[in-house]
């Protein structure tokens, strides 16, 4: 008689017919052990712990309904003893058989080098970076080279040797942020004009970029710290229609052949003369609309002749030497080539903003 056929049978009938209440149990659980030999998968074992743990046809179901609650008064101790112990062996066997099986899983997935490895995260290129790499390269073909300074810097390098008067409004310390021994976080890059003109005769043809600093209050338009580039030229008989030129051509170059420039009078303490550059709205192409509002027009960035006296305080002879400077923001031109609305998007570090520019 098979396992199960004995455990549907009455208990008292087993035992008429010679059964002993040990050797049933016994024999339950070796056919048990038998069935567990067999399991090799996680589907399985859920159908041996249905069959015998289940709690309408499992086979301990059964023999408590069967063996337990049939039996006579004087077996009722013994049996009860038996049916728990059966119990928790194949619930601890059950879990022990699991276990092993989770583990040659996990060996078989570390073994198996058919199967694809973990994604990696493809790092991207920050848009601030990339224009500025780009606008590095259209004055490299114009000949200039590129260069760098400290972001930490003198009174004199920042305002002075820039003919910035001491009334100028860009020296109070609600625009500067000043350090306790006197320094400053520079609010411009034109002070490496400034080291690169003494330590070199002209010609000299530069472009410069790196991180500055103002006292502003962060948001969609603002941030104390931002990205700003710019660049010179000095040499003989250099004129304004000079950089008209290489301006017209470095933002064609950049924002596409179809804009327009407008160059419009302004001041600049270390430029004489000075002028603000306009370009064609990139997008309204001129016909007007929010972002240009409704002028046409965006304004992009500021230059102008180098002032005589910037040449001075560097030792260069006005009368002989002239020159031209520009300067603008990184993020601003960032903001314009690939329509962002918010510069703190530039600075927040979002993985979800950045992934747009690899």
């Amino acid at each position: 008689m098979s396992v199960d056929e004995k455990a549907t049978r009455n208990l008292a009938d087993l035992l008429a017919g010679g059964d002993d209440v040990e050797r049933l149990y016994g024999e339950l659980q070796s056919a048990f052990e038998a069935e567990r030999a067999g399991v090799a998968a996680e589907e399985d074992l859920k159908k041996l712990r249905d069959r015998w743990l289940g709690r309408k046809n499992g086979l301990l179901t059964h023999t408590n309904d069967n063996w337990l609650k049939a039996a006579p008064r004087e077996h009722k101790p013994q049996v009860g003893r038996l049916q728990n112990e059966a119990k928790r062996h194949i619930e601890a066997a059950l879990e022990q058989t699991k276990s092993s099986l989770g583990k040659d899983q996990r060996g078989r997935r570390q073994l198996d080098v058919t199967l694809p490895g973990p994604p990696r995260l493809i790092g991207a290129r920050h848009p601030v970076q990339m224009v500025r790499e780009e606008i590095e390269g259209i004055f490299h073909g114009l000949g200039y080279s590129c260069a760098e300074g400290p972001e930490i810097e003198t009174f004199y390098y920042n305002f002075e040797a820039l003919n910035f008067p001491p009334d100028h409004p860009a020296v109070d310390e609600m625009d500067t942020i000043f350090m306790t021994d006197g320094r400053l976080l520079r609010t411009h890059t034109s002070p490496i004009q400034i080291r690169l003109m003494e330590r070199q005769k002209p010609p000299l043809r530069y472009v410069v970029a790196g991180k500055v600093y103002r006292n502003d209050a962060a948001d969609s338009t603002h941030s104390p710290m931002f990205h700003q580039i710019e660049m010179f030229a000095v040499d003989r008989d250099i004129s304004f229609c000079d950089l008209k030129g290489t301006l017209d051509y470095f933002l064609k170059e950049f924002f596409g052949p179809e804009i327009k420039t407008r160059f419009r009078p302004s001041f600049f303490p270390f430029t004489e003369p000075s002028a603000e550059v306009d370009i064609s709205c990139i997008f309204c192409a001129g016909r007007g609309c929010r972002i240009c509002k409704q002028s046409g027009f965006i304004e992009v960035l500021g230059c102008g002749m180098i002032d005589p006296e910037v040449l001075k305080h560097v030792g260069y002879d006005p009368e002989e030497y002239s020159g031209f400077a520009a300067g603008f923001g990184l993020d601003r031109f960032a903001q314009l080539k690939y329509d962002i609305n918010d510069m703190q998007l530039l600075f927040q570090g979002d993985v979800r903003f950045l992934r747009q520019f690899r």
